[in-house]
């Protein structure tokens, strides 16, 4: 028997209530050590609100938010957590190094350590330059470097591809994976399911603070495949053949074409020779993965408090 795994995030029946707005909404998840997870959802959906309560820094309404499992003592202390947050926290006339610098020595990290880090994320060609003259990516890849210095096992980052290049993405993957691998667990957010769905094991899509979606990539993949639409002579008996065949997913469009998923070219054309249908025009719909968030929340401006400071590791 497989041994499960230890829990290293838990949120049950989370919620948070400012004044008369509900910014989060008896929200449950579990994330298992060595896995990442992703909260996903627009601005305004949630994700900030759930990730400082479960660092501590915001007081639950209702429900617990656990770090650590129940071993690290009201959900606390005993295992290391790196954080970045939104805001990002960092002094604008210092220089990166600087930056570094002061939370190292609160965190009791060497220099050693420093320098290591701003070769580790690719910031050591700006190190003597002032945060407030880099690009938003840099000062991300900032506050990552802020979040390591202590080598904590659980990483929770607030939108941590917010302004990276395709080079500096693919870096930040491959590192979480890395981390992942040697027994790390990440809990992250992102507003568009395109740059989770890489990296991401486990989902927990938000829309004004409810969860609509909890579960694998695959798992909603499939809910929300790509199609060939079909314009055929009898798209009923093309579908009643296709369904016959073990092709069940077959949706009937306002304009008559028929809505394909699974099939492959040549199992349709099989089924319309079997249906003696003729077929007009097949037409691929691929389905953009920020489709389907957009089909799972609706955008929202609604503004939550968050504290100034982020970054230091716990």
């Amino acid at each position: 028997m497989t041994q499960a795994r230890p829990l290293a995030f838990a949120a049950a029946g989370l919620s948070k209530t400012f004044d008369t707005c509900t910014a989060v909404d008896d929200v449950s998840f579990v994330v298992p050590a060595g896995k990442v997870a992703a909260l996903v959802g627009p601005p305004g959906a949630g994700k900030t609100t759930v990730l400082l309560m479960l660092l501590g820094q915001l007081t639950p309404s209702s429900g617990t938010a656990r770090v650590g499992g129940p071993e690290s003592g009201a959900g606390r202390g005993r295992q290391s957590v790196g954080a970045v947050l939104s805001p990002r926290g960092l002094h604008p006339a210092r220089t990166v190094r600087g930056q570094l610098r002061v939370f190292a020595a609160a965190a009791g990290a060497s220099a050693a350590r420093v320098h290591e880090l701003l070769a580790l994320t690719r910031l050591d060609s700006v190190a003597d330059e002032r945060i407030g003259n880099l690009p938003v990516g840099a000062q991300t890849r900032t506050a990552l470097a802020i979040a390591l210095l202590g080598n904590p096992p659980l990483l929770i980052l607030d939108d941590p591809a917010d302004g990276l290049d395709p080079g500096e993405n693919a870096w930040l993957t491959e590192y979480l994976n890395a981390h992942t691998r040697r027994g790390g667990t990440v809990l992250l957010t992102s507003r568009t399911l395109s740059a989770a769905l890489p990296i991401a094991d486990e989902l927990i899509v938000l829309d004004a603070g409810k969860v609509t979606y909890q579960g694998s990539p695959a798992r909603l993949r499939r809910s929300h495949p790509d199609r060939l639409l079909v314009k055929a002579s009898s798209p009923i008996a093309l579908a009643t053949t296709l369904a016959a065949q073990g092709f069940t997913d077959a949706v009937m469009r306002p304009d008559g074409r028929l809505a394909v998923a699974e099939a492959s070219l040549t199992q349709l054309e099989s089924a319309a020779a079997t249906a003696r249908v003729q077929l007009t025009e097949i037409t691929p719909e691929h389905i953009h993965p920020d489709q389907v968030l957009a089909a799972l929340t609706r955008p929202t401006t609604t503004p939550y408090p968050a504290p100034a400071m982020y970054g230091m590791p716990r």
